[in-house]
């Protein structure tokens, strides 16, 4: 028999939803005063720090929206004789309220780190507990780039303390460990000045640990404008496909797990690959030095997921989870 259901936080304060309706209510600058907002965050995300008793359940796995930090944007060089892009380093530290697991409706609070930077052209970023490198140069200026290189992934779903005593009984998940591909590319140029851009990308994961000895691909399409020199909105939105494995691991409850903790047998999530997720975000950015390019900058997102049928229908959902997922964060970025 299950527990009966903790009163919901559906509607987390909306401060991260105001600050990217703050920033869409600048409105675009002339094209004389508009400039590009060189580097704010070509491929973006966060990765956590460690903790000391329950760190897994803090690490953010692969399915967090790279935007939900650091809006997409292009790059730019103003060196006329350079051949490639500039180099530049970037770091960001903010705080987000996030689920406890995909499917849960209690919330975290989590601290989170982030970097990113840029070598003779070649990119390298953090995205979530993914690290991934582009193994295509991007030339200065250039307006359609493409992107292919390798990424490593740790998902940690599940893997720390969780406080609903029912989940928390059909024990802990091993930190998977997963490496894969990513490939996309980004147009400059595209609706509200020559800067704004539009970009697809998809990753594709396999766990290598052992762990849900499955597979993971996600397609997502980003769109990203200035609005001045000092601000900068983007949107994201993506779908996340599953193997057998991953269902069967993360969402099924076998006959023993069922006794353990009183919710019923299920295994819907097992029987075949599915759309598991499906998100779509809202990031913004404001620069304190009044450039995008450099210095201090504010951060600000929000993202919306529906878990997909098969994982809504788990007894970790739909009994003492909720199917909507809401992730909000913040911070503050430095860019050299």
């Amino acid at each position: 028999m299950s527990t009966p259901r903790s009163t919901r936080l559906r509607h987390p304060a909306p401060a991260l939803i105001l600050f990217a309706a703050a920033t869409l209510a600048i409105g675009p600058a002339t094209a004389a005063e508009t400039s590009p907002p060189a580097d704010l965050a070509e491929e973006g995300g966060i990765i956590v720090p460690h903790r000391s008793d329950d760190a897994p359940r803090y690490l953010q796995d692969s399915e967090l929206d790279e935007n939900i930090l650091l809006p997409a944007a292009r790059p730019e060089d103003d060196d006329p004789e350079r051949t490639w892009s500039r180099d530049y380093f970037a770091v960001a530290a903010g705080v987000l309220s996030t689920p406890e697991y995909n499917g849960a409706d209690g919330r975290r609070l989590v601290p989170a780190v982030y970097l990113r930077g840029r070598i003779s052209g070649y990119s390298f970023s953090t995205r979530g507990t993914n690290f991934q490198v582009d193994l295509i140069r991007q030339r200065r200026g250039q307006k359609t780039d493409f992107k292919f290189g390798p990424i490593i992934s740790l998902r940690s779903d599940r893997a720390g303390k969780i406080d609903d005593p029912q989940v928390a009984a059909l024990g802990k998940r091993k930190v998977a460990v997963e490496t894969g591909l990513f490939a996309g590319i980004s147009h400059t140029g595209v609706i509200t000045s020559a800067y704004d851009q539009v970009a697809f990308r998809v990753v594709a994961l396999k766990d290598v640990s052992g762990r849900h000895g499955s597979w993971a691909a996600s397609p997502t399409i980003d769109y990203g404008t200035p609005l001045s020199k000092r601000a900068y909105v983007g949107v994201s939105a993506s779908v996340n496909f599953y193997g057998k494995g991953f269902g069967r691991y993360y969402y099924d409850i076998d006959p023993a797990g069922s006794a353990a903790s009183g919710l019923p047998v299920y295994d819907g999530a097992g029987k075949k690959a599915t759309a598991g997720k499906y998100t779509f975000g809202i990031a913004g950015a404001y620069a304190l030095s009044g450039d995008l390019r450099k210095g201090f900058v504010l951060l600000g997102g929000a993202q919306y997921g529906r878990l997909g049928k098969r994982f809504a229908r788990s007894p970790i959902v739909a009994d003492i989870g909720d199917a909507d997922q809401w992730l909000f964060g913040g911070g503050l970025a430095y860019q050299f």
